[in-house]
């Protein structure tokens, strides 16, 4: 069985590049940085790789290690006091989950949902919930191939009328490269399709857009490492990465705009092929047949280097995300790439007490301000340090 270090590596290192032959870039401008709070990995929780959610003014998440038994733990952060405290420790097989890696969703009565990767009756991951009064049950515990997925990552998403969608890394039918599953609002799992050949090994959650769901998969299509966008229940897959200018091994989830355009990352191709480029930040015209790929910018390594996460969107058009490498130190980067296409990196991460590698994504609240985690550094030079929270005002 895999430990979440190994999964670390299989989701993230085998996608890393070598990147010291290219941070050559001057500073990043100056911004309105500041630490939330920095992870001990003891009984507060460590190493987030989940993007975190903002309810009642205070912020949410997951922690892939550290809590009272060492195998994860949800958080609360009071983002006045900035006091920390864990709403539930994940203790493991057969009875709980560990190693989340997915970020939380909650729904309107404040109770919240989640993954975790392994863990539960088969030690293959669980769907949970935790209610507002802090009482968690599971929802599933994967049972894998051939029947089921197993190892969920990505953040689960709600359709209209309640029900719960996501996907597992792994499982499914005989090719066990991933499936997609709901949980009605009901309580009841079903599993949807297994992928390939329109793809493999979802590491991203679903979008919901107009009623149909879209998604990203790290690997498969007609390039067995390229990847693919693809639509729940449509098939071929919408899109093929070939890993070369257009990117490879997308890891994130997508949005979408007005016109139904999907926008995302690739974390590697770009500037090279396969594993050797620093990744890209794409749009996908579906309304086309086939669809249309566009890059909107490729990193370059002294602007960041391997997008392990989606955008996020505000109120005027602009996205922004963040790079799990590169920037001026090579611990990775929050960027902007605004609504004319304009991009700048706004913050790089130098290992140290700011944190270091985001996987997650970012929030953007109403004002325009960001919000994020870093999954290592804080207490401790990278590759040290069990990450941090981090808060990038708003230009004022």
């Amino acid at each position: 069985m895999l430990k979440i270090s190994d999964t670390f590596e299989r989701l993230v290192f085998c996608l890393a590049l070598i990147l010291a032959s290219a941070l050559i870039a001057g500073p990043a401008p100056a911004q309105t940085f500041s630490v939330l709070y920095t992870f001990t990995g003891g009984a507060d929780g460590g190493t987030p790789f989940g993007t975190p959610i903002l309810l009642n003014g205070n912020i949410y998440g997951t922690t892939s290690g550290g809590g009272a038994h060492g195998q994860g733990a949800i958080y609360e952060l009071n983002f006045v006091s900035r006091e920390e405290a864990v709403l539930h420790s994940f203790a493991g097989a057969p009875l709980d989950g560990a190693g989340p890696l997915a970020g939380l969703v909650a729904d309107a009565s404040g109770n919240f949902y989640g993954v975790t990767f392994s863990g539960g009756t088969h030690n293959l991951g669980t769907a949970f919930k935790l209610t507002s009064g802090g009482t968690l049950t599971l929802l599933h515990s994967f049972t894998g191939h051939p029947t089921q997925g197993s190892g969920p990552a990505g953040t689960l998403v709600f359709d209209a009328v309640g029900d719960l969608f996501g996907t597992t890394y792994v499982g499914g039918d005989s090719t066990g490269w991933g499936t997609v599953f709901e949980i009605s609002a009901g309580e009841v799992y079903t599993t949807g399709q297994s992928f390939s050949p329109d793809g493999a090994l979802p590491r991203a959650g679903l979008h919901l857009d107009n009623g149909v769901f879209y998604g990203t998969t790290s690997g498969g299509g007609a390039h067995m490492f390229g990847g693919t966008v693809f639509a729940v229940g449509i098939s071929p897959a919408l899109y093929t990465f070939t890993g070369e200018a257009d990117g490879a091994q997308p890891l994130g989830s997508l949005i979408s705009d007005s016109q139904g355009n999907l926008y995302g990352t690739a974390s590697s191709g770009g500037s090279g092929p396969f594993g050797n480029g620093n990744g890209v930040i794409f749009k996908l015209n579906i309304a086309t047949a086939p669809a249309q790929l566009t890059v909107l910018h490729t990193f370059n390594g002294s602007d960041g280097a391997s997008p392990a996460a989606g955008l996020v969107q505000d109120s005027a058009g602009n996205m922004y995300g963040t790079t799990l490498y590169g920037g001026t130190a090579g611990y990775g980067t929050v960027f902007e790439l605004d609504s004319l296409g304009n991009f700048t990196s706004i913050y790089s991460f130098t290992g140290g007490a700011d944190g270091a590698k985001p996987f997650a994504g970012l929030i953007v609240d109403s004002n325009g301000n960001l919000w994020g985690a870093a999954s290592s550094g804080g207490s401790a030079p990278a590759p040290g340090g069990y990450g941090t929270l981090f808060f990038i005002a708003a230009p004022s």
